[in-house]
């Protein structure tokens, strides 16, 4: 029997994975359709800006990234903020509904300001949609199976913007970088869309009903001490705004530097797909990990291969050295992202958790916004190789915090 969410019994509520798989899964192949939606842009967007708009600027051409890293920040903090009053469904409705004109607006865009107005939406979306689903899933599995729900959402979704990479890439290269390679964007919008407000139930009671049997002590301010006090907390959030500073890089940057090395737009698509498709396969091994291995350990040592796999790009050239290293990057942020959500969810109580996970996505998204800015202007003053570095050590920096800042997680509750 498929239980009604909204209106059953609190007896009739189990957490669990098993007890709530069709649910689950349902939004599991949600989010892969929201990851689709970035993935339009992975590998294809330096070519399209400097061929149809002649945006040639480092700077300029990651303003993309900038645009969409503000809008998703925003939107990822007003998901926390209004999860619980507004419920999680309507909230994953309105991100979709946002991204009905994205397609449309990168097809027939007059300008490059259409296309970052296209990015602004885009962001929201994001916020909106993804921030809910990892909060929906959160709810159904309970806390014994986090790790393992949180790598499936995070595989779904980056597993997508990989495949979408690849077949931009390959579509770009057969048919030109517009208008044929944003027509998936168009499916995927609609059959989102369609499937959320027909199949998905929200999982409000489940806030409830695991708020009765939590004893977790409350935070108080949910933003400072996530941001910048707890020292849990705090350590994961700085993690996850260096892991998005330097996924911001990867995302502009790397392309940029394929086709500096004289590679068609075809191979671009193929290595730009393989950090994120590494990365989301990944997740299914390192979310069930995080359930029973030290979440410190693992966040330390992600991050620290993601640093030294960054300040190895500018020594690789190969087709074949570039693509192992791809491999490498998307293991290592493979190792994290999961962990974060995980280390957060255990962290904090039921009601407090959307609030947090929010303030931690605000603070990792304004990633993509540093991570763009910066790299633009190193690039452009210095050279594509002195921004890679400094991307690079900032990001084993980052892991050092983790291993001195963080404590060594406490049984679970």
């Amino acid at each position: 029997m498929v239980v009604n969410y909204n209106h059953a019994p609190k007896s009739q509520l189990k957490q669990g994975l098993r007890q709530n798989w069709q649910q689950f899964l349902l939004l599991v192949f949600v989010n892969a359709f929201v990851g689709g939606m970035v993935g339009l842009e992975r590998s294809i967007f330096p070519e399209f800006a400097e061929q149809e708009f002649s945006v040639q600027s480092t700077t300029a051409i990651l303003s993309f990234i900038t645009a969409f890293g503000f809008s998703k920040a925003f939107a990822n903090y007003l998901t926390g903020r209004l999860i619980n009053q507004w419920g999680r469904k309507r909230l994953l409705i309105s991100g979709w509904f946002i991204a009905l004109p994205i397609p449309f607006l990168l097809i027939y865009a007059p300008s490059w300001n259409w296309v970052i107005f296209s990015n602004i939406l885009l962001g929201l979306n994001q916020g909106l949609a993804w921030s809910a689903t990892i909060i929906m899933k959160i709810d159904l599995v309970g806390q014994k199976d986090r790790g393992l729900a949180m790598g499936l959402n995070e595989f779904a979704g980056y597993f997508s913007i990989g495949l979408m990479a690849f077949l931009t890439g390959f579509i770009a290269s057969e048919f030109g970088v517009t208008p044929y390679p944003f027509y998936l964007g168009i499916g995927l919008v609609l059959v989102g869309l369609m499937t959320t407000s027909i199949w998905v139930k929200d999982t409000n009671s489940f806030v409830e009903y695991e708020q009765q049997i939590d004893n977790s002590q409350s935070l108080g301010n949910i933003f400072i001490q996530t941001s910048f006090r707890n020292s849990t907390l705090s350590s994961v959030t700085q993690a996850g705004l260096i892991n998005n500073l330097n996924d911001g890089m990867i995302w502009g940057l790397f392309p940029m530097l394929l086709l500096g090395l004289n590679y068609p737009i075809q191979t671009v698509g193929l290595l730009a797909a393989i950090y994120p498709s590494f990365w989301g396969f990944g997740q299914l091994f390192t979310g069930k990990m995080a359930d029973h291995y030290s979440k410190k350990k693992m966040l330390f040592w992600g991050m620290l291969v993601q640093g030294l796999a960054i300040l190895a790009i500018p020594l690789m050239t190969g087709i074949y050295e570039l693509a192992a290293l791809a491999a490498v990057l998307g293991a290592g942020t493979a190792l994290v992202y999961p962990t974060f959500l995980t280390t957060i969810a255990s962290a904090t109580s039921p009601l407090e958790r959307g609030e947090s996970i929010g303030t931690f996505r605000l603070w990792r998204d304004l990633g993509y916004v540093i991570g763009a800015i910066l790299s633009g202007i190193l690039a452009d003053f210095f050279g594509l190789v002195v921004a890679i570095l400094a991307i690079g050590a900032l990001t084993i920096a980052s892991s050092l915090v983790i291993l001195f800042r963080m404590p060594i997680e406490q049984s679970s509750k």
